[in-house]
């Protein structure tokens, strides 16, 4: 009998900690489809409020530059409220921020709303990073960040063919208020759900009283956090490219209108998804059967970082053929930047997890804001956007290039 009563408790535990997962994921869905209702509606936002691609190129700059740097600082927070009431603040910011633009009647006031909504996303992941902390074994977490990082594809996924629906039907106005409301009820199913793990926090201590001990400058001396901060940078650098220019090089290079981007527009996203997945887990298959934590991380890491360049011959294909080469990079990225920020949770004590994991996407988000105005020359001087791929997708092999001589080894 006490047996099954300690079988029984212990499923619980199981099957509450891949509810949170599930919950995580949610809110990175909820995350990147509020990021992507810009980009798929800015041909009908355009007969309202004129736009050219200079405006729409800053538009990214100020969704990035905020976004990275309440990435640092959300994750720093996260560290000192916690998780659970952390968590919830995030959401209702973007959330607000997110139907805002739906006021919006110039460009100063999109503007400021994409500022807005870059400042509330920021803690998303390292919020996320802290749940996998938590509640997520060692041998099982690369696995639980790929299905987090999956929601960044269902997200992407969902966004071109629903904004479609509503922007034929409702105008794009409610597109955003739509996304808004979607993140409150979020919200609500977040605090009547979630609870931190209590184990877990007595075994790092006071997890709390630790990261206010450990300050920013103790966190970036270290060189893992470095090696972290850099590879994120150079292939977020890549990858926002391509998250936030994907639909308008649609519209604007290969002559899609609104109803050929929610038809198609998806299937790149939907590829990143199952890279995500499938990266962690396989990640977390090489672990089970023996190999090391550093070359199961590693391994994979290489992996996909090998593939990704094949988007440099889209210019060079057929429409048709340009969707699956996106869509084997995407697959690619997404699977190395779920491992990326699974990292952080495998290294670091729960009390630094959301400072390292907030300065890590704040490297990626800083490299996506650099490269922000990049397209501009690519459509505007009109120097052939095969100059713009060319460039980018060689940074994610430099990204990995650190790994190859990082002696250092992670704690079993």
């Amino acid at each position: 009998m006490l047996r099954n009563a300690k079988q029984t408790v212990r499923s619980s535990s199981i099957d509450r900690k891949w509810y949170f997962v599930v919950l995580v994921t949610a809110a990175i869905a909820i995350s990147y489809f509020d990021r992507q209702t810009l980009p798929v509606a800015i041909s009908a936002i355009q007969r309202t409020i004129p736009l050219n691609n200079q405006q729409f190129s800053w538009l990214q700059f100020a969704f990035l530059i905020p976004y990275a740097l309440l990435y640092a600082a959300g994750g720093r927070m996260l560290d000192i409220v916690g998780t659970r009431r952390g968590f919830i603040l995030i959401m209702v910011w973007w959330s607000v921020a997110c139907a805002l633009h739906g006021l919006a009647m110039n460009f100063g006031f999109l503007l400021g709303a994409r500022c807005l909504l870059g400042m509330g996303e920021g803690g998303a992941f390292p919020a996320a990073t802290r749940v996998v902390a938590e509640w997520i074994p060692l041998h099982q977490r690369s696995t639980a960040m790929g299905i987090i990082n999956a929601g960044t594809a269902v997200g992407s996924v969902l966004a071109p063919p629903l904004i479609g629906i509503i922007l034929l039907t409702l105008g794009w106005r409610m597109v955003f208020f739509a996304a808004g409301a979607v993140g409150f009820a979020w919200v609500i199913w977040w605090s009547v759900s979630y609870r931190g793990n209590n184990e877990a926090s007595i075994a790092t201590l006071d997890a709390r009283t630790i990261a206010q001990q450990l300050s920013f400058a103790d966190v970036l001396s270290m060189r893992k956090v470095q090696v972290l901060v850099f590879a994120k940078f150079m292939s977020d650098s890549a990858w926002y490219f391509y998250l936030f220019w994907l639909p308008k090089y649609l519209y604007d290079v290969r002559g899609f209108d609104v109803k050929h981007v929610s038809y198609y527009a998806w299937i790149p996203y939907a590829a990143s998804g199952v890279g995500s997945f499938l990266g962690g887990w396989l990640s977390s298959s090489l672990l089970r059967r023996g190999h090391s934590l550093d070359f199961s991380r590693k391994f994979v890491l290489g992996l996909s970082a090998v593939f990704m360049p094949v988007v440099m011959l889209v210019p060079h294909v057929p429409v048709g053929w340009a969707l699956m080469l996106f869509s084997i990079a995407f697959f690619c990225q997404q699977s190395w930047s779920g491992l990326i920020m699974t990292l952080p949770a495998d290294i670091f004590p729960l009390s630094a997890v959301g400072s390292v994991a907030g300065l890590v996407g704040f490297g990626g988000a800083i490299g996506g804001a650099v490269l922000a105005l990049l397209p501009v020359s690519c459509w505007d001087m009109v120097l052939d956007t095969e100059r713009c791929f060319l460039s980018l997708e060689p940074f994610t092999l430099l990204g990995f290039s650190p790994f190859c001589f990082w002696k250092a080894r992670y704690p079993p």
